[in-house]
């Protein structure tokens, strides 16, 4: 009877997963145009027509459909599908590591800004606002409700831990821009990687939030490298590898911590 109990809940995290994915694609769409998420409803860019219910189900619209419009076969991006799939793994793997905990419901919260943040940054070299600062404000207010994402049941430690986390988080990366800045004489950290940072650091603390910041350059300056070559643009989007930097430093931060300061072995 666990096992099957377990199978459900994880189905219902999974399709729930694809749905919020569903709603982030909006989101990934709309904010870099100022536009609203809510009004109008889905529809197809090509020929206006509202997407129905039937036609707006999670993956599997996307798989009966084609891939198409239902009245004028415009092809839709395959980016919708994989964004619903993505994200219904992510919200799994979720579930799996965290279980059933208060933690779960604000890391969900926060890996779906993540989404929205990479994904719109690799297009549009920008992150809006809508994720990092409120996400900033959420990470607060969770932490304010939820001090055990700071490892303590006192609520106004949650919500120090949490306010300094945005100061490091935000301030660190920032420095780091003013740095660069100066050595190469021009803007080299964009505002969006600031406030994402800060984001990052309400919801993991400070130390994790440094932590985050000296991982994410060892990606950074691999695709850099790459792009350099490829295109010979220096420029970069961030976002994704400061999102990556942040996973790491979820899941393995703390280990990570000891490693490096007194040489545990990490597995």
């Amino acid at each position: 009877m666990f096992i099957q109990d377990e199978w459900l809940v994880k189905t219902f995290f999974f399709i729930f997963g694809s749905m919020i994915g569903s709603f982030l694609n909006v989101c990934i769409v709309r904010w870099p145009q100022d536009k609203s998420v809510i009004s109008p409803g889905s529809h197809c860019v090509k020929c206006q027509t509202p997407i129905h219910w039937y036609d707006n189900i999670p993956l599997i619209s996307y798989l009966l459909l084609g891939g198409k419009c239902r009245v004028c076969k415009a092809p839709f991006s395959i980016r919708y599908f994989f964004i619903e799939l993505l994200t219904a793994f992510v919200f799994l793997a979720f579930y799996s590591y965290f279980g059933l905990t208060f933690l779960l419901i604000p890391y969900l919260v926060m890996v779906s800004g993540f989404i929205v943040a990479t994904f719109v940054d690799l297009e549009h070299r920008i992150i809006p606002d809508e994720v990092s600062i409120g996400g900033m404000i959420l990470g607060l207010v969770f932490s304010l409700m939820i001090p055990q994402l700071h490892g303590t049941n006192i609520w106004w430690q949650g919500l120090l831990f949490s306010a300094v986390g945005v100061l490091v988080g935000g301030g660190s990366i920032y420095l780091m821009g003013m740095l660069g800045e100066w050595l190469f004489k021009k803007e080299a950290m964009g505002g969006g990687d600031v406030k994402l940072m800060a984001m990052i650091g309400a919801f993991l603390g400070w130390k994790l939030a440094l932590l985050t910041f000296f991982i994410s350059p060892f990606f950074g300056a691999i695709v850099g490298i790459i792009e350099k070559i490829r295109t010979k643009d220096n420029t970069i989007a961030y976002g994704p590898y400061l999102v990556i930097g942040a996973l790491i430093s979820l899941f393995m931060g703390e280990r990570l911590i000891l490693c490096l300061l007194f040489g545990y072995r990490l597995f």
